[in-house]
């Protein structure tokens, strides 16, 4: 299990266009991925579970990763993250 804390700097924080970005890339692994954001927990490759969270710009969001290819997610969402902070409002 892989525990990761990742900064959201986009001007507009986690809504629909990054949202689908994370989801999407998450989608494309087998392991458990389970985000974290004021005490509540939802499952990374689920948009609407995303979305609801409502994760602002420049907060802090725990993700957890567990199974078989955990070191490879972890380091495909830490790059989709990076291109999210850097996308263009």
């Amino acid at each position: 299990m892989i525990d990761g804390k990742f900064k959201i700097t986009y001007i507009n924080g986690l809504q629909a266009r990054p949202a689908t970005k994370l989801v999407s890339k998450a989608n494309s692994f087998q392991s458990e991925m389970i985000m974290e954001f004021n005490e509540r927990k939802i499952n990374l490759k689920s948009i609407m579970g995303v979305m609801s969270l409502g994760v602002p710009a420049n907060k802090i969001v725990k993700i957890t990763f567990s199974g078989p290819d955990e070191d490879d997610a972890y380091k495909a969402i830490s790059r989709v993250i990076t291109e999210i902070n850097e996308m263009k409002a």
